[in-house]
């Protein structure tokens, strides 16, 4: 043990906790374990030893050694001068260094604000400022991208950033292998501490901060091993980005090592990289989002990969087809299994000894006997069963509130705890929900979420836009596209002048518009506000076969 700190000085402020009775219940019924993800990780470590923990480009560790380089580092980090409570952002592609850094972090009780890949300057400078970040983790490259030119614009823009950590030639930054260090004693961490913060893909301009406690998220990995039969003999592949909460933890690969099975780390999720990995590793489960379903259903007709050691493919992020679902078994020989859920909390899968029927329908069910579901209508009224409805919930690993955001609170959890989750979906017999869409000013672009006000707010920034609405226009590969219509200052803009001012601005590129579309006025509604359900049907209408409009289009 080492240095400890009083019970007062864990509180994290902004952090909304479960009520207290809640808390209890979840105790008592077995959800929370009262366990720190260090103390997880030792665990794990003293079950599974030296079997084999993580795979990926040029590196292997057992599980006796992710244990003791996350001890080296978290001592390292300390001696650097990160603290408990300490916002740290991490920003790592599909590596085993992406582990070492986590459970370091862990350990030592800092708290890891989970960025993904694509994250450019836009992203990343308010995660730092928000959370008035200490320091700023990264791979030298990714990709093609050189993030340590992105560190020196962070640095400038974040002036609490007092760190940059880079895996890989450090540049003029720190190497992160340099702060490699003798374990040492560490302050005590409570498992009801906040261990990590993810974010959402809300409807709105600014990113919230998910925190998620030792407790809860433990408890959504125990549960989500055992829904997936994982064992010692699993082995999953992380194909989508490895900080993503379906990666992460549905059962993802925080679910394979506790049940003692081996991480396979893809830097691309792409057939080529992939299947090569499923036959030289034996992968028996991965994950994917739709739009990367259909590519590997197509791709498997031709490759000439031994894919014959699959046995489950998940696929969530957004909904899946029935058309697609139905081919899975037969492309690739294996069950299917979807997944529906947010990295707020709740998920549902479906089972696998479900019925096909139920698997190709439904996005599942959830995870606990103790998820509370409620289907209402716009005026938070229980629909009648089977009818399609707002989604709320609460739960045991069911966030009670977003980080520092107490007038968003107001509006996105009801007085009695329960979350709107923003999906409108039906509830089927023995709890199967089937998702039919977003009530959310939100587009699902194959996984990716897009808040139409961050980008409306860019687009209006540029002196030529006057007004500017975006909306989600259907796409057979994506799901949603994005369309953003444009009133223009005087003559329009060229298309290119407003995809290349939103790049210069630092935006993630899956968020600039896949197409824009140039009008003199936006339709309201009869309160005045721009009808968006009357863009998103011109734009329907205009892209289907036969449609037609009278924008102009990019």
């Amino acid at each position: 043990m080492g240095a400890t700190e009083s019970p007062k000085a864990r509180a994290l402020e902004g952090f909304t906790p479960w009520p207290a009775d809640f808390a209890e219940r979840y105790r008592r019924a077995g959800y929370w374990r009262g366990e720190t993800f260090g103390e997880w990780l030792r665990a794990c470590a003293d079950r599974f030893g030296a079997r084999l923990a993580l795979v990926g480009e040029g590196r292997r560790l057992t599980y006796q050694e992710l244990d003791a380089r996350a001890s080296r580092l978290a001592a390292g980090l300390f001696r650097l001068g990160i603290r408990p409570r300490d916002r740290v952002v991490v920003q790592l592609p599909n590596t085993v260094e992406f582990f070492e850094v986590l459970f370091a972090l862990f350990r030592l009780g800092a708290l890891p604000v989970l960025a993904l890949p694509a994250h450019r300057r836009a992203e990343i400078s308010y995660f730092c400022e928000f959370t008035e970040a200490v320091a700023y983790i990264i791979a030298d490259k990714d990709g093609g991208f050189d993030y340590r030119n992105l560190a020196g614009e962070i640095r400038t823009a974040a002036p609490t950033v007092q760190h940059i950590l880079v895996a890989g030639d450090p540049g003029p930054f720190t190497a992160l292998e340099s702060l490699y260090d003798e374990p040492a004693p560490l302050p005590e961490l409570a498992p009801g501490d906040v261990a990590f913060f993810q974010l959402s893909g809300g409807s709105t301009g600014v990113p919230k901060l998910i925190p998620r406690t030792h407790d809860d998220y433990l408890y959504s990995v125990r549960a989500s091993a055992e829904i997936c039969a994982l064992d010692t003999e699993s082995v999953y592949l992380v194909a989508l980005p490895v900080a993503h909460n379906f990666t992460l933890s549905s059962p993802g690969s925080l679910g394979v090592l506790h049940a003692g099975g081996r991480v396979v780390l893809s830097r691309r999720p792409s057939p080529e990289e992939a299947f090569a990995w499923i036959e030289k590793e034996r992968v028996d489960v991965t994950a994917l989002v739709p739009p990367l379903c259909a590519v590997w259903l197509e791709a498997a007709r031709n490759t000439r990969h031994d894919l014959s050691s699959l046995r489950l493919l998940q696929v969530g992020g957004s909904r899946l087809s029935v058309e697609v679902a139905s081919r899975v078994r037969g492309a690739l020989g294996c069950t299917l299994q979807q997944v529906f859920g947010m990295a707020e909390g709740l998920v549902n899968y479906t089972r696998l000894d479900d019925p096909e029927e139920v698997i190709v329908t439904t996005q599942g069910r959830p995870i606990s006997p103790d998820d509370e579901i409620r289907i209402v209508d716009d005026e938070d009224r229980e629909v009648e069963a089977g009818q399609v409805g707002h989604l709320l919930t609460r739960g045991p690993y069911t966030i009670r509130g977003y980080y520092q955001a107490d007038a968003h609170n107001e509006k996105a959890f009801t007085r009695d705890g329960f979350y709107r989750t923003g999906d409108l979906v039906r509830r089927m017999p023995a709890g199967y929900l089937v998702v039919e869409g977003r009530a959310k000013d939100q587009i699902n672009r194959g996984g990716e979420k897009i808040a139409a006000e961050e980008i409306e707010n860019h687009l209006l920034a540029h002196p030529a836009v006057r007004d500017v609405a975006l909306v989600a226009m259907p796409d057979a590969f994506l799901g949603e596209r994005s369309c953003a219509f444009v009133v223009p200052r005087g003559g329009a803009p060229a298309p290119r002048e407003l995809t290349g001012f939103l790049r210069a601005r630092g935006l993630a590129p899956y968020k600039i518009p896949d197409r824009l579309e140039f009008t003199s006025d936006l339709p309201k509604t009869s309160v005045g506000k721009v009808d968006k359900k009357a863009l998103r049907r011109f734009i329907a209408d205009k892209i289907a076969p036969d449609g037609h409009g009278s924008p102009k289009s990019q």
